[in-house]
This record gives C-alpha cells, structure tokens and sequence, in this order.
C-alpha cells in the first residue's frame, strides 16, 4: 500500500494531465463547455424546488429538519452523484484504457484514480451552486460547522478509490460487472438517507406497533458506510451543527481498510490486465 501511494504522488503529473483530459473530454464540442458543470446541478436544484414546492410535499419525520426539502435532498444528491459515476467510470477504466496499460512503463491503478479525482472536480464545481441556494433559503444555516466538509469529502473520496480500485480489476475479467454495479447502485441509493432523512427510518423502528421491516432498514443504514457520510453532508452543510464524532471517524477507518484491501486485490490482478483487455 505504502508503495502504491508513492507510486502515484511520483505520477501525480501524468494523473492530473488524464483528470484534465477527462474533463475536457466531457463537454468537448459543447457550445457552454465547462459552464455546464455550474448549470447542471442548477438546473436540476430548480427543478426539485418547484417539484417539491407546488407539485409534491414529501412526508417529514419529527425532530428531523428537512426544511426546505429540494436543498436537503440535493445535499445527498450531489455527493451520491459523484460516487455513483465515479464507481460506474473506474469499472470500466481499464478495459477503456487498454492501450495504456499495455505500456510497460504505465501503472494501471492510474486509470481508476483518475476516474475518482474527475467526477470529485464536478462535486466541487457544483458545491458551489447549492451553498449560494442554502444562503438565500436560510442565511443564517451556514455556520463553522461548514469547515468539516473537507472531512466528509476525504471520507467518501477514500470509499470511491478503494472500491473504484476493486471495481476495475473485477470488470477485466467478468464483463458482467457494469450491469451488475448499474442495478446495486440503484438498490443502494434507496438504502442511504439521501431522498429522506435517518431520523425518519429511526422513527419507524422505533415507533409504536413498528414490525420488524422498518427495523431491518434501519439496521442495514447503520451498516452503509455511505449512510454516515450523507449524514456528514447533511450535519455540515444543510444542518450547519457539528458531525458525528461516534460515526464518522469509523467511517473514515473503514474506508482506508477497503482502499487496502483493494489496492491488494488490484496489484494481484495486475499482471494480467495487458492480456485480457
């Protein structure tokens, strides 16, 4: 692990040179280029505003603040957004990148990274967009609790790569892996608080006559690392109140663990990339 890591901070400038390209890739030919990455998240935050506004009105758990609806749900989107696309991008990194990695001189583990780090850039480029929202809507919300965003990020960035690198090595050799990531990711997005808060499946479990449904939901979200980062996002920015020292932090531990693990699975892979791309 401690070599992978020297590895790519020594190929930190071919790694920015790929993120670069990637995003240049994106919205190569488009007439509003990178503007694009400010409009999207704020186009979709409009939409969920006036859907959620005039149209539909979510169900709201007691002590949990979800008000206004459309930016709590977009905190969760937003970061779940990159997750999901980087997961989906470094799965398929290496069969894409083929020609790369046949060069001798070319670490594979380059081409996940890269896939993490360009979906990353497009969270930061929309983060912006959704604080300038959450000033407006309530002025007062954004506190010093905003400084353990970078925290969060690091957490879920550290998640991203770990899996991202497991992912990779995976899809060279069984192809069905994309498919299978599309249906999981989907059926993970609706076991993470992101359309609806913790407290409100808390309440569930715990409320009067609950059967044992609510109670295993709840005690799979405890399980999801994913949970306690969207709570991070939650906490940090939409609640503006201090994280949670009890979860987070584990979180993070659990995270360097699966970014070992699949490091090591990756470098055991390794050699036989070249032939079966």
């Amino acid at each position: 692990m401690k070599h992978g890591l020297h590895n790519l901070f020594r190929h930190r400038v071919v790694i920015q040179s790929l993120v670069t390209r990637e995003l240049k890739a994106r919205y190569r030919g488009s007439v509003g280029g990178y503007l694009w990455s400010f409009l999207n998240p704020l186009l979709l935050l409009l939409v969920y505003t006036i859907v959620f506004t005039t149209v539909f009105t979510p169900p709201r758990a007691q002590g949990a603040d979800t008000d206004p609806y459309p930016l709590f749900m977009f905190c969760g989107l937003l970061p779940w957004a990159w997750f999901a696309a980087s997961l989906t991008d470094a799965s398929n990194s290496l069969i894409a990148g083929g020609n790369l990695i046949k060069k001798l001189i070319f670490p594979a583990e380059i081409l996940p990274v890269v896939s993490v780090l360009a979906n990353g850039v497009h969270y930061l480029l929309g983060l912006p967009i959704y604080l300038c929202f959450w000033i407006v809507y309530k002025p007062d919300g954004v506190g010093v609790h905003l400084l353990w965003l970078p925290l969060v990020i690091l957490t879920q960035l550290v998640l991203s790569l770990g899996l991202g690198l497991i992912l990779s090595a995976l899809a060279v050799h069984f192809r069905d892996i994309r498919d299978i990531l599309a249906n999981t990711l989907t059926l993970w997005f609706f076991l993470t608080p992101i359309i609806y808060s913790r407290q409100f499946i808390r309440n569930m479990a715990e409320g009067e006559g609950a059967n044992w449904v609510p109670k295993v939901i709840s005690q799979v979200l405890d399980l999801n690392p994913m949970t306690h980062i969207m709570n991070g996002y939650h906490l940090s920015i939409f609640e503006g109140t201090l994280i949670n020292w009890k979860r987070l932090p584990v979180t993070l531990g659990v995270a360097f663990l699966i970014l070992m693990a699949g490091y090591w699975f990756f470098d055991r892979l390794r050699d036989s990339f070249p032939e079966e791309v």
